[in-house]
């Protein structure tokens, strides 16, 4: 998720989960199933982290892109299998799952991401990525793990572990995702489209977590109920002319014309066709058309990125671009159906809405597992157990994976990943973060890897303890 705002600074809740086990009475009084083990949470992630560190570097080091994840759908599977899980693997190309079955009662789903972005590696890690691959369109470029991806991979892992080893103690069904290509907001999509539930088996959801590293310090978690993001879609439009010679445009249909104005109306769709109290954005992150100085060539297409705060703004964007682009195809003499503007849309990401109950419910089983011992805000927005509203302009597909499944409860948490001193140190120089996602010096500091795997376990014991 590339996908942060100073918002989300504002709501940022602290401390690390006890490394040491509770005091008998707090334990006792807890009503959290899953603050009640942390001392055995604690015991078995710490004995695990030299190891899930390892895994975390490997992965790293190995980067992917997206529906590339070979090698590390391979690692996750693989570790699934030695702990016992069912495991389904090749679900929408190089998606994994993995279903542990422990006797009746709910069905928690954690999903992580696995892939990587295109950007070239400037930490300086001695693990630190030198991958070069080429993408989906031909192009060589860098690949490397600049948004925590790895990170939420290994936490998956290290989930699968601990519950394992705490299965005397819970009830229920864990299903772990291990997800490709949430990048170009098509991984969840494809996991869907082929059939997750339906063709593959694997149970819906009743409780759906998903968590991401955030550039804010380590032992911090961030949360907010309610709409957390935007809803988001990539969609291609293609404009085909007749083409012909530079000097001589009169004898030719120019496709480039009918992209240029249609980037230009777009932007109308904004500013005269959706409410501006709501988000909306339409960025152009392509124009591809022609090679040569003195031809115009016969198609041009356009990438555009959409980020809405509801469905029915969707439903404006994807319309308004669509006529836009026949009309403008129109204006410059296409007539042939066969030639007018084709539209693809590739990726997809619904809105991402928190579920207030058990957000509510969260807030307190982390109070008493000690992870939210103090609140680290400029302007705190906490009274009493209520979270306010923390909205950023990006998107993620976690929750295309329930979608349309009735009653499932989802919770989308940033969990802080950076060195605490560094980012004081950043803060100290007026930056709002020492790194940022998707830059490349993004770094996730290896005391992350337990830490968000001890998070993941407390909800997932919360919900399916005994």
């Amino acid at each position: 998720m590339s996908k942060f705002s100073r918002a989300i600074a504002s709501l940022i809740v602290g401390a690390a989960l006890s490394v040491s086990p509770q005091a008998p009475s707090a334990v006792a009084e807890t009503e959290s199933k899953g603050a009640a083990l942390v001392p055995e949470i604690n015991r078995i992630v710490e004995a695990d982290t030299e190891r899930l560190q390892d895994i975390f570097k490997d992965i790293h080091q190995h980067a992917e892109l997206g529906f590339m994840e070979v090698r590390t759908a391979g690692i996750v599977a693989a570790e699934l299998e030695a702990l016992g899980y069912e495991v389904k693997t090749g679900i929408g190309i190089t998606g994994v799952v993995g279903i542990m079955k422990n006797g009746e009662g709910p069905t928690f789903m954690f999903r992580a991401d696995m892939d990587a972005n295109a950007v070239r590696e400037e930490t300086g890690l001695p693990y630190a990525s030198t991958q070069t691959v080429k993408n989906a369109i031909g192009y060589e470029v860098p690949v490397a793990h600049m948004c925590g991806h790895d990170a939420h991979t290994t936490w998956l892992i290290g989930l699968a572990k601990t519950m394992s080893e705490l299965k005397d103690q819970w009830s229920g069904t864990l299903v772990l995702v291990a997800q490709p290509a949430e990048e170009p907001v098509e991984g969840a999509k494809a996991m869907r489209d082929d059939g997750l539930y339906e063709t593959h088996g694997v149970p819906e959801p009743d409780y759906f977590l998903a968590l991401h590293t955030g550039p804010f310090p380590l032992g911090t978690v961030a949360l907010t109920k309610g709409r957390i993001s935007t809803g988001t879609d990539h969609i291609d439009v293609k404009f085909f002319g007749s083409g012909g010679h530079g000097s001589s445009p009169h004898h030719a249909t120019d496709p480039v014309i009918m992209a240029a104005m249609s980037i230009l109306q777009y932007q109308t769709i904004i500013s005269r066709m959706t409410d501006p109290t709501e988000t909306s954005v339409l960025t152009v992150g392509s124009m591809q058309a022609g090679i040569d100085n003195n031809v115009i060539p016969t198609e041009a297409e356009l990438k555009l990125k959409l980020h809405y705060s509801t469905r029915d703004i969707r439903e404006v964007m994807v319309s308004g671009i669509e006529r836009i682009a026949n009309n403008n195809a129109r204006t410059y003499g296409i007539t042939d159906e066969n030639m007018m503007p084709t539209i693809v849309e590739k990726g997809y990401a619904p809105v991402i809405v928190n579920d207030d109950e058990w957000m509510d419910h969260i807030w307190e089983v982390l109070k008493e597992a000690k992870a939210v011992d103090a609140l680290v805000s400029d302007q705190p927005v906490v009274e009493g157990n209520a979270l306010a509203g923390v909205q950023i302009p990006g998107s993620d597909d976690a929750f295309l994976l329930i979608e349309g499944i009735e009653g499932a409860k989802g919770a989308y948490i940033f969990v802080g990943s950076a060195n605490p001193e560094v980012f004081a140190a950043a803060r100290a120089e007026g930056k709002e973060f020492p790194f940022f996602a998707h830059e490349p010096n993004y770094v996730v500091d290896l005391d992350a890897i337990p830490w968000g795997t001890k998070i993941a376990t407390v909800l997932a014991l919360d919900i399916l303890g005994k």
